[in-house]
């Protein structure tokens, strides 16, 4: 069955961190995000993996209350085209786990045959090479965030930004330029911040957007600068704004474009 392991011992630091200081006025809890990159196996039919897919979150993943939100994406600028990431979203640190055990109790009602179950996991991992990498996120929801509605059973562009923060304490402005210009975009039909929880680099700061189409992407680029001239007309406020922005990160970011699969999109 498809099972993610991580280390109980980081589980338990992490889980402990997460609850200290805890205070009446704090800010929303973020939720916690998944990011599984496997590699397909570009030997096996397409239309059969999506199939199998389908299947699976209409048996399993949909069924599943603790999993909040759920995406495949799929290579479409990348640099490895056998790239397919699965996207899963909780409330809770525990509810990773949680939701592990669950899925396997809704897999065993699903099928409830155990040769049919291995056979139908089997299909299911072989349109996979045995590589893969976990990374876990947490949202950040105080800087601002746009829920993405699905209006189409169409792909939609998903488009990944990974910056890498500077971990300096400076830099400020990323709360005031999302509600001045990311939130006010029109092509942008959804937008998550999130930032490293558990993974290789502590320094990982992701934003997610979603488009509708690849050529909107060029059109919210042209948008932005517009709204942000009008957000500050005087170019010393803007140069002041922008470089004390950028005191936040390195300057080092990596672009990533997907499709989704929409039919498996929770």
């Amino acid at each position: 069955m498809r099972k993610r392991v991580f280390f109980s011992l980081a589980m338990l630091i992490l889980t402990f961190l997460l609850s200290v200081n805890i205070h009446a006025q704090d800010p929303p809890k973020p939720v916690f995000i998944t990011m599984t990159t496997l590699h397909r196996n570009l030997n096996t039919d397409g239309k059969d993996w999506k199939a199998t897919e389908q299947e699976y979150f209409d048996k399993v993943t949909s069924k599943n209350d603790l999993i909040i939100g759920s995406e495949i994406l799929t290579h479409y600028y990348t640099d490895n085209s056998s790239d397919v990431i699965l996207v899963n979203v909780f409330k809770t640190w525990d509810d990773i786990e949680k939701a592990g055990a669950l899925s396997d109790e809704l897999a065993k009602k699903a099928w409830p045959d155990e040769k049919a179950r291995t056979a139908f996991f089997d299909k299911q991992n072989s349109y996979y090479t045995p590589q893969h990498s976990d990374e876990i996120y947490s949202s950040i929801e105080t800087i601002g965030q746009k829920e993405f509605k699905p209006s189409t059973k169409e792909p939609m562009i998903v488009y990944i930004r990974k910056s890498q923060m500077s971990m300096t304490g400076k830099g400020k402005g990323m709360k005031e330029y999302n509600e001045k210009i990311t939130l006010k975009d029109p092509y942008i039909k959804g937008y998550y911040p999130f930032r490293h929880a558990w993974g290789s680099d502590s320094r990982d700061f992701m934003e997610a957007y979603f488009y509708d189409s690849f050529g909107d992407i060029e059109k919210s680029n042209l948008k932005q600068d517009e709204l942000a001239k009008a957000a500050w007309p005087k170019e010393a406020d803007s140069k002041a704004f922008f470089d004390q922005l950028k005191l936040a990160f390195t300057g080092i970011h990596g672009d990533f474009i997907y499709h989704n699969l929409p039919g498996v999109s929770k």
